[in-house]
Parts: structure tokens; C-alpha cells; sequence
């Protein structure tokens, strides 16, 4: 899933379909958490499952915290630190947060991908203005 996402972000900025994947190495780290606790990630795409009976994610929009809706068996797709890096910023990582529930447990599963540890990264050449 992660490339099939990969190349549609490197083409919706005509990229060549593999520009992110590249720099992601032959090796990238994935990652796989069940989450039941306030967290914050540096990948490049995570991908997480929401609970479906408790909301908790939230991120920031115009200066304010915002609740993320709940679609029932939905994946959320969200770009890290990395993925804002390789983009020249046109891909953003939001500012995000979870919150818990008094009366409710949360968990939540999250599956992130990150370049390769010794990896170095940086924006695609295209995407570089002078």
C-alpha cells in the first residue's frame, strides 16, 4: 500500500512514479504500534485504523485542536516529517495529537514507514525553486 501511495503523490507532482520511493532505500523500516496513549510519529506515511467507537485523534487547524471524524473501518493516511522533507513542504505533517477518553478505552493500530536509519533525505531536485 505504501507505494501504491507513494507513486500517486510523486505524480499528482509530476515526479517520476518512483522519486519518493527512492529515497526511502531498498531496506526502509517499517513500523507497526497499537497505540492506547498520546503519541507522535516522524515517518514518512503512516497509516492507522481508528478505533471505531471512540474518538481521539485530533489535529491542529487554524490554531485550533479539531477532532478527526470517525469513518468505521476507514485507514487515515498521515504524512510525517519525512515525507514533508522529500516534498519541499507541498506535503504537509500535521500537528497532531490523541486524546483519551474517560469513560472508554482507545486503541488505535498505526503502520508507519520511514527511510532506511543511515538514509539520507532531502527534497526531490524537481521540486527545489532557485
Amino acid at each position: 500500500m505504501k507505494d501504491l501511495l507513494l507513486k500517486a503523490m510523486a505524480k499528482s507532482l509530476d515526479l517520476e512514479e518512483n522519486s519518493f520511493s527512492g529515497q526511502f532505500g531498498d531496506n526502509p523500516v517499517m513500523q507497526v504500534r497499537f497505540n492506547f496513549y498520546p503519541h507522535s510519529d516522524r515517518s514518512g506515511v503512516t497509516v492507522l485504523l481508528q478505533d471505531e467507537e471512540v474518538e481521539g485523534l485530533q489535529i491542529v487547524k487554524d490554531g485550533a485542536w479539531i477532532t478527526v471524524p470517525l469513518i468505521p473501518r476507514a485507514l487515515l493516511v498521515n504524512l510525517g516529517n519525512q515525507m514533508q522533507i522529500m516534498s519541499n513542504r507541498i506535503f504537509k505533517s500535521p500537528v497532531h495529537k490523541a486524546v483519551t477518553n474517560t469513560d472508554k478505552p482507545r486503541i488505535s493500530v498505526a503502520m508507519s514507514n520511514e527511510a532506511e536509519v543511515d538514509k539520507e533525505i532531502g527534497p526531490m531536485e524537481a521540486l527545489i525553486d532557485d
